[in-house]
C-alpha cells in the first residue's frame, strides 16, 4: 500500500524538473506545460473524496487495486504520448486513478491496526506521503539525466508501469479486498455533493495554475469568488443531507472532531509551504543557474533524506517534547527557507552553508506534518477512516496545489518586473519567495497555537 502511495505522489512533482525537456520534444507552450505539470493534481484533489466514498462502498482493497490499474494504464500512456494534448488528457486519467487508489490506503490503515501497531503504520504513512514531493524532484532529474535508450522525459512516466503491474499481482494476494463492505454499512454515492465540491475546487484551482499564463485576465479573479460561493453552498447542502439522516460525502462528525479542524489548518500550510518551496527552488536552479535536470533533481536530496527520517522517528522522541513538535517545525521551516533564500542571492549557489537550510527545511516540515496527521487519524473511529482519509488527503492535494500557483506566480511576476532572466535576478525573485513562504510557515505556527486555545 505504501509502495503504491509513494508511486502516486512521486507523480505529482516528478514532472517538474522534466518539463523544459518535454516542452522542447513536443513543442509545448507554457500553459500547456502548466496543465501537464497541474493537471494531474487538479482532478486528484477534485476526486479524493469520491474515491475514499468508493472504497467504503465496494470495499477498500478492491477500489485501491482499480485505482492502482488505472495509474498504471496512464503511466504507459502519458509515456507513449505523441504530443502535448495527448500528454495532458492521459495526466487528468493518472490523477483520477490516484483519487481512487490513495484514499483506501489511510482507511485500511485504520480498519486493520490498532493501538501501537496503528500509531506505527500512521508515523511510516505520514512519513511516506511527505516524502514523496522531494523525492519526485530527485527522481525526476535522475532519470531526464539518465536519458535512457534516448528516450528523455518518457521514463519519468514509464517508470511507473513495472511497479505498478507488480503491486497489481501482490495486491491481489495480500489485500482484504472486501474490508469496507465488511467493516461498515455501504453508503450511497452523494452525487449532487461529489458536483458541488468538483465545480468549487476547479473554479478555484484552474485560475491559479493559468492565470500567470493568461496575465490574470478578469475570469482568473472572477472564477476563484464563484468557487467559494459553491464551496459554501456545497457546506450547506451537506449538513442538510446529514440531518435528514443521508449519506454526505464528508460525515460533519468527522469535521466537529476535536482537533481535525487545527489538523487541516496545519496540514494545508504545511503542504502550501512544501509545494512552493520545491516548484521556485526548482525554477531557479534550472533557469537561473543553469543546472541540469540531474544536479536539480539531486538538489532536494537533503531535504528528502532528512524529512523521511524525521517523519519515521518522532515518535521515539522524549513525551515532553511531542506537543510542541508541530509549531516548533513550523518556526524551524520559516528560518530554513529564508537561509536558503539568503545563502542564493546575488546569483551565488550558496556554498556550504546552503546545505544545512535544505535539512533544515526537511526537519521542520517534517515535524510541522507527521505528529499533525498521525494525532489527527489516531483517534478517528473505524467508521469515519474514509471520511477523514478524503478530507486530510484533499487538503495535502490542495495545499502544495495552492503553493506552486501561488508561489510560482509570485516568483515569475517579481522575475518579469526586475528584467531579463539570469542568476542575479533569479536570485532576487526567489528571495522574495523564500521570505513569503517564511512568513507563510510563521503563520502556520502562531494560527495553529491560537485555534487549539479556542
Amino acid at each position: 500500500m505504501l509502495a503504491a502511495q509513494f508511486m502516486a505522489l512521486l507523480d505529482v512533482f516528478i514532472v517538474n524538473v522534466a518539463a523544459p525537456t518535454i516542452g522542447s520534444d513536443l513543442n509545448a507552450s507554457g500553459a500547456d506545460l502548466q496543465l501537464v505539470v497541474a493537471g494531474y493534481a487538479v482532478t486528484y484533489s477534485v476526486l479524493l473524496i469520491t474515491g475514499a466514498r468508493l472504497g467504503d462502498r465496494f470495499g477498500h482493497g478492491r477500489v485501491h487495486l482499480a485505482g492502482l490499474a488505472l495509474f498504471t494504464a496512464a503511466s504507459l500512456a502519458c509515456g507513449l504520448a505523441p504530443g502535448s494534448t495527448e500528454l495532458i488528457v492521459f495526466r487528468l486519467a493518472q490523477g483520477a486513478g490516484s483519487a481512487v487508489m490513495i484514499p483506501q490506503v489511510l482507511s485500511l490503515i485504520q480498519r486493520t491496526f490498532v493501538g501501537e501497531a496503528r500509531m506505527r503504520a500512521l508515523g511510516a504513512y505520514s512519513a511516506v506521503l511527505a516524502v514523496g514531493a522531494a523525492a519526485g524532484q530527485v527522481v525526476g532529474g535522475l532519470l531526464v539525466g539518465a536519458d535512457l535508450l534516448g528516450t528523455g522525459w518518457r521514463p519519468v512516466f514509464l517508470v511507473n508501469v513495472p511497479v505498478g503491474l507488480f503491486l497489481l499481482v501482490v495486491g491481489r494476494r495480500v489485500l482484504p479486498l472486501g474490508a469496507g463492505a465488511r467493516q461498515a454499512p455501504a453508503r450511497g454515492l452523494d452525487v449532487s455533493g461529489l458536483v458541488l465540491l468538483g465545480a468549487a475546487v476547479s473554479l478555484v484551482t484552474v485560475p491559479l495554475v493559468l492565470g500567470q499564463e493568461e496575465h490574470w485576465p478578469l475570469w482568473s479573479w472572477l472564477s476563484p469568488a464563484v468557487g467559494t460561493l459553491l464551496f459554501a453552498l456545497f457546506c450547506g447542502y451537506e449538513s442538510r443531507l446529514a440531518r435528514r439522516g443521508g449519506a454526505p460525502l464528508i460525515a460533519p462528525r468527522v469535521l466537529r472532531h476535536p482537533g481535525m479542524g487545527l489538523a487541516v489548518l496545519r496540514i494545508g500550510s504545511v503542504m502550501a509551504v512544501n509545494g512552493g518551496f520545491l516548484f521556485v527552488l526548482t525554477l531557479h536552479v534550472q533557469a537561473g543557474l543553469g543546472y541540469s535536470a540531474l544536479r536539480a533533481g539531486l538538489t532536494f536530496a537533503p531535504t528528502a533524506v532528512v524529512f523521511g527520517v524525521v517523519g519515521l522517528t518522532w515518535r521515539r522522541w522524549p513525551a515532553a517534547w511531542q506537543r510542541a513538535l508541530a509549531p516548533a517545525g513550523f518556526t524551524l521551516t520559516a528560518l530554513s527557507v529564508a537561509e536558503v533564500g539568503l545563502a542564493l542571492r546575488g546569483g551565488d549557489q550558496g556554498g556550504v552553508w546552503v546545505y544545512p537550510a535544505y535539512a533544515g527545511v526537511g526537519v521542520g516540515l517534517a515535524l510541522a506534518f507527521s505528529p499533525t496527521l498521525t494525532r489527527a487519524l489516531a483517534a478517528v473511529r473505524p467508521e469515519d477512516a474514509a471520511d477523514a482519509s478524503g478530507l486530510l488527503a484533499t487538503v495535502t492535494q490542495l495545499g502544495q496545489l495552492i503553493g506552486v500557483a501561488a508561489f510560482g506566480a509570485l516568483f515569475l511576476n517579481r522575475l518579469e518586473s526586475l528584467g531579463a532572466l539570469e542568476a542575479y535576478t533569479s536570485s532576487e525573485a526567489l528571495l522574495t519567495c523564500m521570505f513569503a513562504l517564511a512568513a507563510t510557515a510563521a503563520l502556520g505556527a502562531v494560527s495553529g497555537l491560537v485555534l487549539r486555545r479556542r
